[in-house]
């Protein structure tokens, strides 16, 4: 729906997972390839990305793709090169998993050597700055029993986005 509004729109994933496998578990719209599909319709950016299937591998390598991965860190000083490969008009999705699992265990696939929220919140302002954001989705949050303070660093973390969405007409 996004692509047919904005004719130019890339994404910007921040994630640790590639989810570009083309099928999962029977299904070509599994969690795992979200960002496969999405890739049939506009260009993305991948960042963060820490955990890659042999398939994922194979076809980032077999279509020139270029994510920044996690040990690329630290990411916050590559965010020029972010901001370059994106298109004028960027929809943004946020897997909570690209943080690192000591400030959000609350996910259902943690993987260690994530990023932090200064990286994430600096990354996003210079896009906000640079480019148009045009959408955006927050997801995989899984809340536990006990402290709250997952689910309250996802709720900040939407807001701050919400935050750098420009007034469109």
């Amino acid at each position: 729906a996004f692509r047919e509004r904005f004719d130019g729109l890339s994404v910007l994933q921040l994630d640790a997972h590639a989810d570009l496998r083309d099928e999962y578990e029977g299904s070509r719209y599994s969690h795992a390839c979200v960002m496969r599909r999405v890739l049939e319709h506009c260009p993305i950016v991948q960042v963060g990305i820490r955990s890659l299937s042999q398939e994922e591998h194979r076809f980032i390598t077999e279509n020139d793709l270029h994510p920044f991965f996690a040990q690329d860190t630290p990411l916050d000083s590559l965010d020029e090169k972010i901001v370059s490969a994106l298109s004028d008009d960027v929809y943004v999705t946020i897997d909570l998993d690209v943080l690192d699992p000591s400030i959000m265990s609350a996910v259902g696939t943690p993987e260690p050597g994530g990023m932090g929220w200064h990286e994430i919140v600096k990354i996003l302002r210079r896009v906000a700055e640079q480019r148009r954001i045009v959408g955006c989705d927050v997801v995989e949050l899984c809340p536990r029993e006990g402290p709250s303070s997952c689910a309250f660093l996802a709720a900040k973390l939407a807001y701050k986005l919400i935050g750098f969405l420009p007034l469109l007409p």
